[in-house]
């Protein structure tokens, strides 16, 4: 192969696995783990094979095995193409990565878990630029659900298990990740011109209290992209302040997000749903959604239901409720 027409730079071999291309200039330098053919001149190019092995080479040092031994395992990998086996100092044997097959998406097995110890990885250096790289890049390759439902969710969960069992440690990393997720979901948002009359718009808003909003974010997205007409209103919304704006906008559907038990209003689902508008005599009432895990065993108001627990059902549900159809509508 020649190397100065194929192979990827190591700034973007950096990019791909969540490290610095120092970390990357490092392990060629201390462990000889470099690119199989070398281009003329300074500069690296990465084949596939190279990148599974330096692939191989972050994943075992993740795991506890000692840089070298990790090195000397992921250079089988490039050689035989099989994932290597090793131990970590305690004698534990790690388990290799997940061969290929492919999700329910469409989207193979190997790349979701690639995505996601990328992503992580990032997250736990704070390398920003790297996260913001890598959304993008999950975005744009596999859309918006399967971005959200089997990378993005699943690494914020990791992290903020991570975060939950290590005594208070690593709450820069939550708080780092949860922004750049925000901003990516901002960025994917399709923009589209609202045209009135098109559809009836959604409301969508955190209970009070609840400051959890990229699950939101996401649905939002969404929606967006689709042609939704939709009215965000985020974190910690005021019950009054709700209130006023279904009654000013006049929405098919408001959904509501709890993330906890704690925040979970039942009373204030009860008042949302009951809140009518429109001229007299032909008065109407929106369709509550209680989304997210704090809804779970709470009492359910007439008018409210629970909404879909994945992204692409509650997308279809909240847009056929938009174009005036019930949730329980085929589509």
């Amino acid at each position: 192969m020649s190397g100065t027409t194929h192979g990827i730079t190591t700034g973007a071999v950096a990019r791909l696995l969540g490290v610095s291309p120092a970390t990357v200039r490092s392990w060629e330098q201390r462990y000889g783990i470099g690119p199989a053919e070398r281009a003329e001149g300074r500069h690296r190019r990465w084949s596939a094979a190279d990148v599974s092995m330096l692939e191989e080479m972050c994943r075992l040092t993740a795991t506890g095995v000692p840089p070298s031994e990790a090195a000397h395992a992921a250079l089988r990998v490039r050689s035989d193409g099989q994932t290597a086996d090793a131990k970590t100092p305690g004698g534990r044997s790690v388990e290799p990565a997940a061969r290929p097959g492919r999700a329910a998406s469409g989207m193979r097995r190997g790349d979701v878990g690639q995505e996601v110890r990328a992503l992580s990885r990032a997250a736990m250096r704070l390398e920003g630029p790297a996260m913001e790289v890598l959304l993008q890049r999950v975005l744009t390759e596999y859309g918006l659900v399967v971005a959200w439902e089997e990378v993005i969710a699943p690494t914020l969960r990791a992290v903020g298990s991570k975060w939950a069992a290590s005594d208070d440690r690593f709450v820069e990393v939550e708080h780092l990740m949860s922004w750049q997720v925000s901003a990516a979901l901002r960025r994917a948002t399709v923009r589209r011109s609202e045209v009135s009359g098109a559809a009836s718009p959604v409301v969508l808003a955190c209970v009070p209290g609840e400051r959890h909003t990229l699950s939101l974010e996401a649905l939002a997205a969404g929606l967006t992209e689709r042609g939704q007409l939709v009215r965000m209103f985020g974190a910690d919304v005021p019950a009054e302040t709700l209130d006023a704006a279904v009654r000013r906008i006049g929405p098919a559907a408001v959904l509501l997000w709890a993330q906890t038990a704690a925040t979970a209003d039942a009373s204030l689902a009860g008042r949302i749903a009951d809140t009518a508008f429109g001229v007299r005599g032909a008065r109407t009432a929106p369709h509550v959604l209680l989304a997210g895990p704090g809804w779970l065993g709470q009492p359910i108001a007439p008018g409210a239901s629970t909404g879909p627990p994945g992204l692409r059902e509650a997308l279809d549900v909240v847009c056929r409720l938009g174009q005036g159809h019930s949730p329980a509508a085929s589509g």
